[in-house]
């Protein structure tokens, strides 16, 4: 079944969009990141242009995301107060990162502006993941167990001034470290047309040391503030969001995300992370590929309006 999708002015098939949002909604779901990593390259490869691409994946990551933080607030597995300061921080980047993508679009560089960033970001991050993850599983396997975090054992950056307590995440420290990445994690998204969560998620986890337990469900809360005001300012000041392939997306992407959510609840805490590392790695060496293949059509003529 086709349907015409009216800004991305192409055809698509309604069941393959459907089995697609299932699929990345599912991992969502499952290791509490926006899925928009995974999607926004598959609509690109799927011939959608990268500018509709990246703006439309906020709409199915806001629906996801959604569902996620309500689950994560009847399991009481969410930081409210950590959550309220990575916001903060993801506000400002979003904006920031939503004037640098008009910008780069008006400069007709944002294909390859994105393309560079996913491999850099991804490849960078996935492999930094993948390295702790393999030393961790190396120690288990030997019986070194890894020494226990004491108390005040924090790296030096978490006692900038302006400390504050967060109960919940058993954290005592600088807000100034934490907006950082809020403010960097929020720019990447909304150039990037992703959630962040496969950024904040690790950083929560190795850097803050934020309990797992409720790594996902704060991430989450981040993810749906900022990935809403990355939709809003897209659609009002790019008109770049396509409505029908967003409701598509939409529909399998929140069916898929209840059942990935069950599944993470029973998925150890060092599987997570190597499984999550392994997936962020994939999609970075997928563009590294992408780059150097000759493309389809090397040159291109493109009409511009008079201005």
């Amino acid at each position: 079944m086709q349907i015409y999708l009216p800004i991305a002015e192409m055809p698509v098939s309604v069941l393959v969009l459907i089995g697609l949002g299932a699929a990345v909604g599912f991992i969502s779901g499952l290791f509490g990141i926006g899925g928009g990593f995974l999607m926004t390259p598959i609509l690109i490869v799927m011939g959608i242009p990268p500018a509709v691409a990246v703006a439309t994946q906020t709409a199915p990551i806001v629906a996801s995301s959604t569902t996620s933080v309500l689950a994560a607030l009847r399991r009481n597995a969410l930081d409210l107060r950590l959550g309220l300061v990575l916001v903060l921080g993801g506000f400002a980047g979003t904006s920031l990162g939503v004037w640098f993508f008009a910008a780069m679009r008006r400069a007709g560089q944002l294909d390859l502006v994105i393309t560079v960033a996913y491999v850099t970001l991804f490849t960078v991050v996935g492999g930094l993941m993948l390295t702790e993850s393999v030393r961790g599983f190396w120690a288990s396997r030997h019986g070194r167990a890894r020494p226990a975090r004491l108390g005040g054992d924090h790296a030096a950056y978490m006692a900038w001034p302006l400390r504050v307590r967060f109960p919940r995440s058993r954290l005592y420290a600088s807000v100034i470290p934490i907006l950082g990445l809020a403010l960097f994690v929020g720019f990447a998204g909304a150039v990037l047309g992703i959630g962040g969560g496969f950024i904040l998620v690790p950083a929560l986890l190795y850097l803050m040391r934020v309990p797992t337990s409720v790594v996902v469900g704060t991430s989450q809360f981040q993810i749906l503030c900022t990935s809403f005001v990355a939709l809003v300012l897209h659609a009002t000041q790019n008109q770049a969001v396509d409505v029908v392939l967003a409701v598509i997306l939409i529909v399998g992407g929140v069916f898929g995300a209840q059942f990935g959510a069950r599944a993470g609840r029973n998925l150890r805490s060092e599987y997570f992370r190597f499984l999550l590392a392994i997936l962020v790695l994939a999609v970075g060496l997928r563009f590294a590929v992408e780059l150097g293949l000759r493309p389809a059509e090397p040159f291109s003529i493109v009409v511009q309006e008079a201005r």
